[in-house]
């Protein structure tokens, strides 16, 4: 299962910032994963049973992979689904995006058990600012999920909300704060992906 996981991305290795302004030495081109429906379905299959063994009434998902994902595990399971919108923020430092439901949406996850699910989680920022506004929204997260989980903040998020973490494949990678990155110590420009 790895391996035909990770065959669907492209890998790419160099001085990466990631959406959370954190430095990476490794880059996923992870929208590739949704241009070939019907390679990634027995992942996706197998992530939502895991999943719905929480019994969940919704997946939500971030713009755009995890929106995606959340939306193909919504429609195997027979759950109802949500996608929450990327806002970019003038928040210097760390985490400087967030990630809220549409207005026609607000009201849809209050009092109702949900997993967020992304299609890989690393630093955690579009799941954690999805979870902060579900939450503000009435929800009852239960679960997280991703198909790849990259470096251990997955499992250290997950246990400080109290939620399942469910994924397929796991990866190291390393991350830095900018200001420790090894690579900007040494003058080694970002790579653009």
């Amino acid at each position: 299962m790895r391996e035909a996981l990770l065959g669907l991305v492209d890998r790419k290795s160099g001085h990466f910032q990631l959406e959370s302004g954190h430095h990476a030495e490794t880059w996923m081109e992870l929208d590739q994963l949704f241009t070939h429906p019907a390679a990634l379905e027995p992942f996706v299959e197998e992530l939502g049973r895991r999943i719905a063994r929480h019994r969940i009434d919704a997946v939500y998902g971030p713009l755009t992979g995890g929106a995606f994902l959340a939306q193909a595990i919504a429609a195997d399971q027979g759950l109802d689904f949500g996608f929450l919108e990327r806002i970019s923020t003038d928040r210097p430092g760390l985490f400087p995006v967030d990630y809220r439901l549409a207005p026609a949406l607000r009201g849809a996850p209050s009092g109702r058990r949900v997993a967020v699910v992304d299609d890989a989680i690393s630093a955690g920022s579009a799941v954690q600012a999805s979870l902060s506004d579900i939450e503000s929204c009435g929800a009852i997260p239960v679960a997280l999920g991703a198909l790849i989980v990259i470096g251990p903040r997955a499992g250290a998020l997950a246990a400080e909300r109290g939620l399942a973490l469910e994924w397929l494949v796991e990866l190291p990678n390393a991350m830095y704060v900018p200001t420790d990155c090894p690579m900007c110590a040494q003058g080694t420009p970002l790579t653009k992906p």
